[in-house]
């Protein structure tokens, strides 16, 4: 009876796992494969990232509201002055990231661009460094080299290069290297209380909205203004098309970081790790088989290259958590290292997880 028990709970285990993992892909290759889509027709990346991130910050208040209200604790609000001192050079990073992510849409492959963005560890593995949150490590130049190798073959002679996508991905991938080695840095210091994910993003999305304004206003403002698509519209059904797809962009969006906060919570950042890796290559089969995307042999090999890279690092940071007796969220970030710190992090208060899971649960 005992041993039927512990099947029945290693079966549901492994059920839940792999649920959890295919909401993480759907919503993570959809919304990469929906902006790219969304990016053909309405050539207003910025608008549409901006738009993208008052949708965020109207679910995550809501969600922050729904949990104050289901446990009865009010939820952290952070002062003008650690907001502003604080809070706002991740804020600006991120907005660069994802700014200069969805604008590269407009010039590059998906299949580029999911190679050039799987980079950012690298840069986030330097700044690391640099802000002394790794150890200079022999294995740590390697996953360096393997990463940085295979990023020039997947880009050597490709067919369906374009310089000023590439270099918007690459500068993306390096500005999230300063992204999330200050997040990390931001998370570390328990008083402001930002551990758990909805109130970081709460409070990073308006800096965000506001650190991207001014690109918007210089490359789309005077564009914009005059697009039939949304100021100037002559037809009100495609107006509302339009506004619609921006806003299930922004749903897909605010999607992602909860099914990978749940997969995180419920499992371990090691699986989402792992899962980020097979999510690269079901990205690319996806683009080579839904879009036409152009990949060579030695583009394929390349990328064989970084994720043999991505995949040593994993491994090292499996064996330092086992080194420390525990699952326990590394010093130095991962290859999804979009919102693993994050997410991890908000286990320190298991009572407020547990409302949390209760509240989102309902909804």
């Amino acid at each position: 009876m005992g041993r039927w028990a512990l099947d029945v709970a290693f079966v549901w285990r492994a059920v839940l796992t792999l649920g959890l993992v295919l909401l993480y892909y759907c919503f993570s290759i959809g919304i990469t494969f929906y902006n790219k889509w969304l990016t053909k027709s309405f050539h207003f990346p910025l608008f549409m990232t901006m738009l993208h991130l008052a949708v965020i910050f109207v679910f995550s208040a809501l969600s922050r509201a729904l949990v104050q209200c289901s446990s009865h604790r009010p939820r952290v609000v952070l002062s003008w002055t650690d907001y502003l001192r604080r809070v706002a050079p991740t804020a600006l990073a991120t907005a660069l990231d994802v700014g200069l992510s969805n604008w590269s849409f407009l010039y590059i492959t998906v299949s580029l661009y999911t190679m050039t963005k799987s980079s950012a560890v690298l840069f986030i593995l330097i700044f690391s460094l640099i802000f002394k949150l790794e150890e200079l490590r022999a294995a740590l130049v390697l996953v360096v080299l393997l990463i940085a190798g295979g990023l020039f073959m997947f880009t050597y002679k490709s067919t369906q290069f374009n310089v000023e996508g590439f270099a918007l991905v690459l500068g993306a991938s390096f500005i999230g290297g300063i992204r999330w080695t200050l997040t990390q840095i931001l998370l570390q210091k328990a008083d402001l209380g930002l551990q758990n994910p909805i109130d970081t993003m709460f409070h990073l999305q308006p800096l965000m909205f506001l650190g991207l304004f001014p690109l918007f206003a210089i490359f789309e403002g005077l564009h914009l203004s005059t697009s039939e698509k949304i100021f100037r519209f002559q037809d009100t059904g495609l107006l509302l098309r339009v506004l619609g797809s921006l806003l299930l962009g922004g749903i897909l969006a605010f999607g992602l970081g909860f099914s990978e906060f749940l997969l995180v919570s419920r499992t371990s950042s090691l699986t989402l790790s792992i899962a980020g890796i097979f999510k690269e290559v079901c990205t690319l089969l996806l683009a080579a088989h839904l879009l036409g995307d152009q990949i060579s042999l030695l583009n394929w090999l390349g990328f064989a290259l970084c994720l043999s890279g991505i995949s040593l690092h994993v491994a090292l940071k499996a064996l330092h958590s086992r080194g420390d007796g525990g699952l326990k969220l590394p010093k130095g970030p991962g290859p999804s290292a979009d919102l693993e710190l994050l997410l991890r992090s908000s286990q320190q208060d298991e009572d407020d997880d547990e409302g949390y899971f209760v509240t989102q649960g309902q909804q």
